[in-house]
């Protein structure tokens, strides 16, 4: 014990010191704005609110990011520019794009089958009795981490050999239909696919709950106009129900997306990446952590970056395009 405080000591008293400068540095700068008066008052308010957190801003993202780019053209200890090496590298390398080939996978069918999911059991469960009970054990995954799902969907995807019990639900479930189980996280491309049912199961409950917040502000009195013109059902969500609730749709979809592409937890926790599952999240973190060449990590890094780019920039495009219309 003695030990363990001589040894960390040090190192909390840097943490509380670093802690205790900042909240010093924040209550100078807003005894600063506090005394100001007359036309300094109006520059030094926005600076006080701008200041720390447009420091942090450069301070966690913008040097960073930009590190990561210079990074990206220097070879595996970022002292050396090799130019496009690292990403020539990245498209000519039959692993990497198995890794761009799962990927897309990923980002093409998980944020549809989440997303549409979300919405179809919003609908059903639209104005039924104990809504709100139904809602919150749909939503309960969410409350779970990636990595805490994962671990319980690998009690449900074990796997033992034919001559042991088997303790996995699905190969449980795949015996007593009378069929041999597999190895399922083994099993190639069926592996990929086992583990995007992870993604679902957590997210949907998101998508749910948001895509439920919009169905209730649709205007009742259109409903039941489009009733008395005979729209139910189908007709009522393909002409009433989905065009109100379009732009929400797309939103959940766009972080749905960029949620796929940052993926990491579930497919390091699973299989480590191996069996043809590695997604451009884990093979970044396995060439700066594993292998230790920075400079393809980075490539990896500003290639996921120019992935998610576009989508929040349309995000933001619709965000701006639903306040103008408003």
């Amino acid at each position: 014990m003695n030990s363990f405080f001589s040894t960390n000591l040090p190192k909390f008293g840097q943490v509380i010191i670093a802690i205790a400068g900042f909240f010093a540095v924040l209550l100078l700068i807003f005894y600063i704005a506090g005394k100001a008066n007359g036309r300094k008052q109006r520059p030094i308010a926005i600076i006080t609110l701008l200041g720390p957190a447009m420091v942090l801003l450069f301070a966690g993202l913008i040097i960073p990011a930009i590190q990561t780019i210079l990074f990206s053209f220097k070879d595996a200890n970022s002292v050396k520019f090799i130019g496009f090496r690292n990403y020539a590298w990245l498209f000519n390398n039959a692993d990497m794009r198995k890794v761009f080939f799962n990927t897309m996978l990923w980002i093409v069918i998980t944020p549809f089958a989440t997303t549409a999911l979300g919405l179809f059991l919003a609908i059903m469960l639209d104005r039924m009795k104990r809504e709100s009970l139904a809602k919150s054990l749909l939503f309960m995954p969410m409350a779970i981490s990636f990595v805490g799902a994962s671990v319980i969907w690998k009690f449900v995807y074990d796997y033992a050999v034919p001559s042991k019990p088997q303790t996995g639900l699905l190969s449980t479930i795949v015996r007593s239909l009378g069929f041999a189980p597999s190895n399922w996280i083994l099993t190639q491309p069926l592996n990929t696919f086992l583990l995007m049912i992870i993604f679902i199961w957590v997210q949907t409950g998101f998508a749910m709950v948001i895509l439920s917040a919009a169905i209730k502000a649709v205007p009742a009195d259109i409903v039941e106009a489009s009733a008395l013109d005979g729209a139910f059902g189908w007709r009522l969500f393909r002409w009433i129900t989905f065009p109100m609730v379009r732009s929400t749709f797309i939103v959940v979809l766009a972080t749905m997306l960029v949620t796929s592409l940052k993926l990491f937890d579930i497919v390091r926790t699973m299989t480590g990446g191996n069996f043809g599952t590695s997604v451009i999240s884990n093979e970044m973190y396995s060439e700066v952590f594993v292998r230790f060449d920075t400079g393809r990590g980075s490539a990896l890094a500003v290639i996921l970056f120019v992935f998610v780019t576009p989508i929040l920039v349309y995000n933001i495009r619709n965000l701006r395009r639903e306040r103008t219309i408003a």
